[in-house]
């Protein structure tokens, strides 16, 4: 249904709670190395009880490689078509650009409840000591830069919390498309 891109992942119980919250929503996880523990881990694997054989995972070596791997859309406002000969030459900008990621973070300027998720979406999240890098961050359209709302002077949230409300707000939007709701 969805993309759960962790960049660069620090800690083990977080991704291990995000890998039984992708079973549990049907999401795909993507890790972008380096990650900060292995996947033998075994607070990683305690915090994903026996969801990890439910998971859809996939590790990259960088964000590019992921965003490569997810599908073409020209469906944001800003996006532009699809280079010719996508490969190995295209910018990150232009994988950003047409494909529909959004970058979680506390600078985000769209509140994640004002975004119209579809199935497919990506979404981003840094690593939990430090978020994503500003340059990074700088490739995102103001609209793309999602952020989810807490009291002033808080730093951040949860990581896996985090995820968890994104997740599922997009897919409340969704109609909770494939769950079973009784």
């Amino acid at each position: 249904m969805f993309h759960v891109i962790l960049y660069q992942p620090e800690i083990p119980p977080n991704t291990g709670n995000i890998i039984r919250l992708c079973a549990n929503a049907g999401c795909k996880l993507h890790l972008i190395r380096p990650l900060g523990f292995t996947l033998e881990d075994k607070q990683l694997i305690r915090a994903g009880l026996d969801y990890h054989e439910f998971a859809k995972l996939q590790v990259h070596d960088s964000l590019e490689q992921c965003l490569l791997a997810l599908p073409v859309t020209t469906a944001l406002p800003h996006a532009t078509p699809p280079p010719a000969g996508e490969g190995t030459n295209v910018s990150l900008r232009e994988l950003i650009n047409t494909r529909r990621v959004f970058a979680l973070t506390t600078k985000g300027s769209q509140p994640y409840h004002k975004v119209s998720y579809r199935a497919g979406d990506a979404f981003l999240f840094g690593p939990e000591s430090r978020g994503l890098p500003a340059e990074l961050l700088g490739l995102f359209d103001p609209e793309q830069r999602v952020r989810l709302p807490m009291l002033p002077d808080n730093r951040s949230l949860n990581l896996s919390n985090t995820v968890a409300v994104t997740v599922f707000e997009a897919w409340r939007q969704c109609e909770f498309a494939g769950a079973r709701i009784e």
